[in-house]
């Protein structure tokens, strides 16, 4: 990849997303200590709606930070009252772009009915401003404040903060302790059965996003960690920054860019539901998303690429973060081209699956990585398909 193709890249983000959430009822934080980086305090809403202070013990301890990015940074906590060992991502909302993706990864996990165990809890989203803070939940319209952050959003402008009132979100979320599932893979001997059931985890996490309509846009091993609390390792889908919720839009807020096509229920057919905003990770982007048109079966692709780079160990080095990653690329002359850009431009290309000369790779699954590597989408299975051959895949294994 050439330098002009890196930067052009590197500009590229999610488009503006123009769906109305609902809010709050008022809770956690009379104040935020900055030193000590601990949330404390509680709002009640009185009976006539009238907002009543009264002082508790922190409810958080921060112990370290275990990441950081554009977006925010990542906590080690311990919620003061159960013990209990929680992620907390603190993110500034002073620009645009980090409202947007914050607004994206709370409708997306706050829209999902029931939990899964293989998608990361969120347990609470706490928005604080001059000290004060309220609890982000569906159902209040009432919050000022959160309007104001959609604004924010929409209009691309910094409305809702000054550098004298700095305002943060607060992502609490369970915590995993096992790191990424790069680190994990490379860190260890290969296993297959740890393998088969990794593809089992991922496909079924996967299918159940696609079930509650959520396609998340940015799967990559960097965005899945690992749970060990249990004792087996668990995967945890996580980041939804990039991810769109592709139902139960209000009317008028619906983008343009997008078509809903509806069965005769009115459910919507998420593989239907057209996307044009070219967004996530080059190397594991579907050919229909560099050309900015493309549904749900971009995140297959994505599965993909990261199933096939983890049987095989295939890895690159990133060139912004020197770290080596799990993922399959194209050899071109002494570059290296993600798959899905490769095919873009030769869409005859036949994909060498196995990439390996002694790979031990069964017939099924690579007939499996084929389909979901297809250059046409509707070539691909769709998740729950998916998941259902995933199943035969490993049981054959």
């Amino acid at each position: 990849m050439n330098a002009k193709d890196r930067e052009r890249r590197r500009t590229r983000k999610a488009g503006k997303r123009a769906e109305s959430a609902s809010v709050l009822r008022s809770l956690s934080v009379d104040n935020i200590d900055e030193e000590n980086e601990t949330m404390a305090g509680e709002l009640d809403m009185g009976k006539h709606g009238s907002l009543e202070r009264r002082i508790i013990a922190p409810r958080y301890s921060l112990l370290r930070e275990v990441g950081r990015g554009s977006y925010g940074v990542v906590y080690e906590a311990i919620a003061r009252k159960s013990g209990a060992k929680v992620a907390v991502k603190k993110l500034r909302c002073d620009a645009p772009e980090n409202v947007e993706l914050a607004l994206a990864e709370f409708w997306a996990l706050t829209s999902l009915e029931k939990r899964h165990e293989n998608v990361v809890q969120l347990e609470e989203c706490v928005l604080q401003k001059n000290g004060m803070a309220q609890k982000m939940s569906h159902g209040n319209k009432r919050s000022k404040q959160y309007l104001r952050l959609v604004e924010t959003s929409l209009k691309g402008e910094r409305v809702l903060s000054c550098p004298d009132e700095p305002c943060y979100l607060w992502f609490v979320m369970e915590f995993c302790e096992g790191g990424d599932l790069n680190q994990f893979i490379l860190s260890r001997q290969p296993d297959p059965h740890t393998n088969a059931s990794f593809m089992m985890q991922l496909s079924s996490a996967v299918a159940f996003l696609h079930q509650n309509n959520i396609v998340h846009r940015d799967l990559k091993p960097d965005n899945i960690l690992i749970s060990e609390s249990s004792g087996a390792p668990v995967l945890k889908v996580a980041d939804f920054g990039l991810s769109k919720v592709c139902a139960g839009l209000s009317a008028g807020v619906r983008d343009a860019e997008e078509g809903l096509d509806k069965n005769r229920n009115g459910v919507v057919n998420i593989n239907k539901f057209w996307l044009s905003s070219a967004c996530g990770s080059d190397f594991y982007m579907a050919p229909e998303v560099w050309e900015g048109h493309y549904t749900a079966k971009a995140d297959i692709f994505a599965l993909g690429i990261i199933i096939w780079a983890m049987i095989e160990r295939i890895t690159f080095i990133d060139a912004e973060s020197k770290r080596e990653l799990l993922g399959t690329y194209v050899r071109q002359g002494s570059d290296i081209v993600p798959v899905g850009e490769a095919l873009l431009e030769n869409p005859k290309m036949v994909l060498s699956i196995p990439q390996r000369r002694r790979s031990h790779m069964s017939e099924a699954l690579r007939k499996l990585l084929k389909d979901m590597l297809a250059v046409n989408p509707q070539d691909r299975p769709d998740a729950l398909e998916l998941h259902n051959r995933m199943g035969q895949v490993t049981c054959a294994a």
